[in-house]
Order: structure tokens, then C-alpha cells, then sequence
């Protein structure tokens, strides 16, 4: 019987959602599409152009240079620590650049997750000095419950985005009763970089129950301003959505997936257009634990679900960030099952053949009572050449690491010199 009154509810919500679909202002294109030639990083081709998913595995791969690169000053990734504020455990670290060049990250972090004393944090990053700020709350429980005006649970997820007009907006999971099944998004709105934020808005996603809608990933602009924002619903299905958000009012919700398989997107546009959304899978035993992916040609209107990317996945989240030279990089566990393994990929702009070019963790070859979890990637450059990642280290730690401009250039041109190998979908040893 609560199956049927929540059918009923669906489909009432759906109704009304078509009742004001015409009142609705029209979709605008993707503002931050695939670069149109690859830069710095494959200077031996500037003849490069974009191209779709459909049309690069169409064309033959481009030879590269083959002869060796030896660059011996080129420095190793900087590891960093997000800042320890005492809690024993913290999770979802996101990142934004800054105008000042700084790097701000968000998690959060409390007893445990979900527990009530879960707070949101934030610290920024100098990459000149090499250094964090101490860790700041940007809102807690109870200062979620003023600004909301209703009761509030727990808190979760903390994505940045930057508005049109150049402020910071802050997407975060609220939770008033269950599980995250039963979350909101709400935001926050900062005129000074992150230092103080305005009161949180909850975003009301859908004109009945609004429950059941979360947030992971990064956030993409149209070129009339508005952000689209990749997000996911857990409650009787399991799918990705796309929302297309006003300041905070959500404007337009579309379905990205399908089922009770695909949550998290992440999203790489490849045209004002065309995009592809890569999912993590939650999919159920004996279904293949590889990685949903869904695409758009019309701007995110309208989603048709692809072909898998054949790499594993246990169920965890995926991080994608394309480079403005055009080149691709994933972060995500390429195993079947736990998240004890944790790896950078690399993709040449015309090619569809994603390869390992670092290890972060790996505790595959240790008893189970000893692998760490290393989860919930994010990615984001700060100048369009470089790149920071943000990961969930044991549930204790979040650990930050730079790759510079010269570290990836480097790692692409080896890349472009190996023989590129059909990924299994585990992906190891895909680059030698």
C-alpha cells in the first residue's frame, strides 16, 4: 500500500510538472563547451579540433610525437592535508578557485555521518606558499534550522559554484527526516569569497513532497548565466537529474538516468550542445559494475542513456574535469568491489581510451580487516592548466593534491608516446 500512495504521489508531481513546463524560461547552450584547439599540452598537432563522443570514435587516433621527453625538474604532485579540526570523521571535500588564485575547499564533518553534530567547514589553499588556512564552519545543524525555518537532521555535501555576477553559491544536502533519501538542497550565497554567506534557501525541486534530491558534483554555466547542476534522487528510484538553477530558485528539473543504478553525474560538455554524464553505479548484484553514462545534444533538455564506460566501479563516486588544452582527467576506484584502490586517469582529447597515469591508493594486496577506504574524488583546476584533487582518506582525513601545469603536459606526451591498450574494466595496466 505505501508503494502505491508514493506512485501517486510521482505521478501527481509529474503532472504538475508538465502544467508549468510552458511557463518555464527557454534552455540557453552550455557557456563553458570543450576548447577548440589543444593548447600547451600536444603542440606538435594544432590542427586538433573538437569534436563529440560519436564523431572522435570515428576518426582514426592521432600519432603523437614518439621521441622521449626527459624533464628531470618537473616536481611530483604536492600532497597536502585538509586542515584536522578534531572531528573523527569527515567526508565530501569539494573545491573552488578563487580570484585571488587561492583555492577554497568545503567538507564535512562531525562524529560520524549523518550524526547531529556534523558541521560544513572550509579552508583555503595558498599555492604559493603551499599552505591551508585553519578550517572555518560555514553553517551547523542548528544554523541551518534558523536560516531554513524547519527542523533539520543532518547535513551533507557541500558543492561551490560560482554565479554569473561572480559570487560564490554554496549547494548543500539538509536532511529533516530519514535517511538521505529524504534530502533537500539547500544554499548560500557569499558576496566576499567564501569569508561570510548569506541566509540558506532551500531549492524547491518538485512542486509536491521536494524530498529526495542530493548533490556531489560540480555545477556548469549556460551561457544566459544560469548554472546547471548535476544532481540524483534515492527515494523509490535511483537516477541522475539535471537542474537548472536561477539564483535559488530551480527552474527546470530534467532526468538524466534511469532505474536505481545511476546517481552522482558528472558531467563533461563537448559543444554548446553536446555533453556526457559519467554515473556513479549503484547498481544491483549480477549487473555489470562498470560505470553508467548518459548524453545530451540539446543542451541537457533531454538525456538518452549510452553505452557503459567500461571501468569498474564499487559503487563510488566519480570525478571528471576537462582541461582548457581539451584533455580529460577521471578520478574514481576502478575496482568491483570496496574503495580501496584510488587512481587519476588521463584521456587524449580525440580518443576514447581512458589510461591510469597515477596510483593515489591502493591497499588491494592487504586483508580486508586492514584496507582504508579512499572515496568521494573532486576535481577542479584553478587556471585552466593545472588541477586539485580532493578525496575522503580513511573517513579521517581529507587528503589535497596539485598537479601543476608541467606535471600533466609531461604525463600527456608520455601518454601520446605509448601504445594505447583497450581498458579492461578494472583499467589496470592500462598505462604502463
Amino acid at each position: 500500500m505505501s508503494r502505491v500512495i508514493a506512485l501517486c504521489f510521482l505521478l501527481l508531481a509529474a503532472v504538475l510538472g508538465v502544467l508549468h513546463l510552458d511557463t518555464r524560461p527557454a534552455w540557453a547552450p552550455f557557456a563553458d563547451s570543450l576548447a577548440t584547439v589543444v593548447e600547451e599540452a600536444v603542440e606538435e598537432e594544432p590542427s586538433l579540433s573538437t569534436s563529440s563522443p560519436k564523431q572522435a570514435a570515428s576518426k582514426p587516433v592521432n600519432k603523437l610525437s614518439t621521441k622521449p621527453i626527459i624533464e628531470p625538474s618537473i616536481a611530483k604532485p604536492h600532497a597536502t592535508w585538509l586542515p584536522d579540526t578534531g572531528a573523527p570523521s569527515v567526508h565530501a571535500g569539494s573545491l573552488i578557485d578563487l580570484k585571488d588564485g587561492g583555492i577554497r575547499a568545503f567538507w564535512f564533518a562531525g562524529s560520524r555521518e549523518g550524526a547531529r553534530d556534523v558541521v560544513i567547514n572550509s579552508a583555503v589553499f595558498d599555492p604559493k606558499a603551499g599552505l591551508w588556512t585553519a578550517a572555518t564552519v560555514v553553517i551547523d545543524r542548528v544554523g541551518a534550522e534558523k536560516g531554513l525555518a524547519r527542523y533539520i537532521a543532518k547535513l551533507g555535501n557541500p558543492v561551490p559554484s560560482r554565479m554569473a555576477d561572480g559570487r560564490l553559491q554554496l549547494f548543500f544536502v539538509t536532511v529533516s527526516i530519514g535517511g538521505w533519501a529524504g534530502s533537500s538542497i539547500s544554499s548560500m550565497i557569499s558576496d566576499d569569497e567564501g569569508l561570510t554567506w548569506s541566509q540558506p534557501q532551500r531549492l524547491i525541486s518538485s512542486p509536491l513532497l521536494n524530498i529526495s534530491t542530493l548533490v556531489k558534483s560540480p555545477a556548469l554555466q549556460f551561457s544566459d548565466g544560469r548554472l546547471g547542476l548535476p544532481a540524483y534522487h534515492e527515494w523509490i528510484g535511483r537516477f541522475g537529474e539535471f537542474l537548472r538553477v536561477d539564483g535559488a530558485q530551480v527552474i527546470d528539473k530534467r532526468r538524466m538516468s534511469s532505474g536505481r543504478g545511476a546517481i552522482q553525474p558528472v558531467i563533461f560538455t563537448n559543444g554548446p550542445q553536446d555533453a556526457a554524464a559519467y554515473f556513479r553505479q549503484a547498481r544491483s548484484s549480477g549487473l555489470p559494475k562498470v560505470i553508467p553514462a548518459s548524453l545530451t545534444n540539446d543542451a541537457g533538455q533531454s538525456w538518452q542513456v549510452s553505452q557503459d564506460l567500461a571501468i569498474a566501479n564499487p559503487n563510488a563516486a566519480v570525478a571528471g574535469l576537462t582541461l582548457k588544452s581539451g584533455i580529460r582527467l577521471l578520478a574514481l576506484n576502478n575496482i568491483e568491489v570496496g574503495r580501496a584502490r584510488l587512481v587519476l586517469l588521463m584521456k587524449q582529447p580525440q580518443s576514447d581510451q581512458w589510461q591510469i597515469v597515477q596510483i593515489l591508493e591502493d591497499d588491494e594486496a592487504l586483508p580486508n580487516d586492514q584496507r582504508k577506504e579512499y572515496s568521494y574524488p573532486y576535481l577542479i583546476s584553478g587556471d585552466g592548466s593545472d588541477a586539485h584533487l580532493v578525496y575522503t582518506w580513511d573517513r579521517k582525513k581529507i587528503r589535497h593534491v596539485h598537479y601543476s601545469s608541467a606535471w600533466l603536459k609531461r604525463e600527456y606526451q608520455q601518454l601520446s608516446a605509448s601504445p594505447i591498450q583497450t581498458p579492461d574494466a578494472n583499467t589496470k595496466g592500462v598505462k604502463p
